[in-house]
């Protein structure tokens, strides 16, 4: 009988490690997860896995600790000793890190080198994954592949190409099993509503029922790769099964505007988007990446990953989840 893994995901309340973890536990893995210490509950993705801590069989287990403190990480790497480890934890939104850029690099950048000098202080063979992005390519012109050349355009851009380029250094001066996915925009309804494709899909639940008249948004005409989070997360396990530790571009493909995304989301709800949407310039980034389109040739020919959602389907996935959300809100449990 094969010996239970252990898996030590960082991120874990976000929408890639709720996600994860679902996919995790499904394959009989325990599963250790890193949760900041929060005034309020912050772990509303997980609520469906959660487990009660006073209960003796369970394989779920969540442990307080920060990117920003490598004590905390190297005592936790040395008392669970995972099998692996996902580093999804970051300051992850565009916008955002070039308000706070400082955080940023402490967390997006150094927290993944503290994570990778705790695995190696705390003197484990855990195999590593690295949730890298696809902002690393910036200006680079689309398709983008394992061999485009990177050129960030953002802080937070900048932060994860120190933190790809750390996991690509630890695995070849020390032989670490390290890999970077490269992933592109990959959406869900556990997006959090800051970010654009559910800013979008909420707006339009809310507009829908009559709650909000007006959604502002900013360039319209970024082209992006959107694909389905579940799926996604699917190719992060993948590349940790590989006997050789490498890079992979995980996408769709398919390329669509922010223009086209709206105009599908609003169209699942019966509604006209241009009543309803209107440009602010606070949300341009003061440096744009225009495109954004992968090439998942080597994952499809090296893990045999495919993703199986389009940016339409997920918009109508998105859309749909929405409107049950706010009719929740609206009206609370109904029989």
């Amino acid at each position: 009988m094969n010996q239970q893994k252990t898996a030590f995901i960082t991120g874990i309340t976000g929408q890639d490690g709720s996600y994860l973890a679902e996919l995790l536990l499904s394959k009989g893995y325990e599963v250790h997860g890193v949760i900041r210490r929060s005034s309020s509950f912050n772990t509303e993705r997980i609520e469906g896995i959660y487990q009660d801590p006073h209960l003796n069989a369970r394989n779920l287990y969540l442990h307080y600790g920060d990117l920003s403190d490598a004590t905390s990480l190297i005592n936790l790497l040395r008392d669970i000793k995972p099998d692996e480890v996902y580093n999804l934890a970051a300051q992850s939104h565009v916008k955002v890190s070039f308000e706070i850029p400082d955080y940023t690099g402490s967390i997006t950048a150094l927290g993944t080198l503290r994570i990778l000098e705790a695995l190696r202080a705390a003197d484990t063979k855990a195999r590593f994954y690295q949730a890298s992005s696809s902002e690393l390519y910036g200006s680079t012109p689309p398709p983008q592949s394992e061999a485009s050349p990177f050129h960030p355009r953002s802080p937070y851009a900048v932060s994860k190409l120190y933190a790809f380029w750390s996991t690509v250094n630890y695995r070849e001066a020390y032989g670490m099993h390290a890999s970077n996915g490269i992933l592109f925009n990959h959406e869900s309804p556990r997006r959090g509503q800051t970010f654009v494709t559910r800013k979008i899909t909420y707006a339009v639940a809310r507009i829908a029922a009559g709650v909000q008249e007006k959604l502002y948004l900013g360039n319209l005409d970024a082209v992006r790769d959107w694909g389905y989070a579940k799926e996604f997360v699917e190719a992060m396990w993948l590349m940790v099964q590989q006997d050789q530790p490498d890079d992979y571009v995980v996408a769709t493909g398919k390329a669509a505007t922010v223009k086209d995304f709206v105009a599908a989301a609003f169209s699942e709800a019966n509604l006209e988007w241009e009543k309803y949407v209107e440009i602010d310039p606070r949300y341009f980034r003061p440096a744009e990446v225009d495109a954004l389109v992968g090439d998942y040739s080597k994952a499809k020919t090296k893990l045999n990953w495919e993703p199986k959602t389009d940016w339409k389907e997920l918009a109508k996935i998105m859309v749909q989840a929405d409107l049950a959300l706010v009719d929740k809100e609206l009206n609370g449990h109904r029989s």
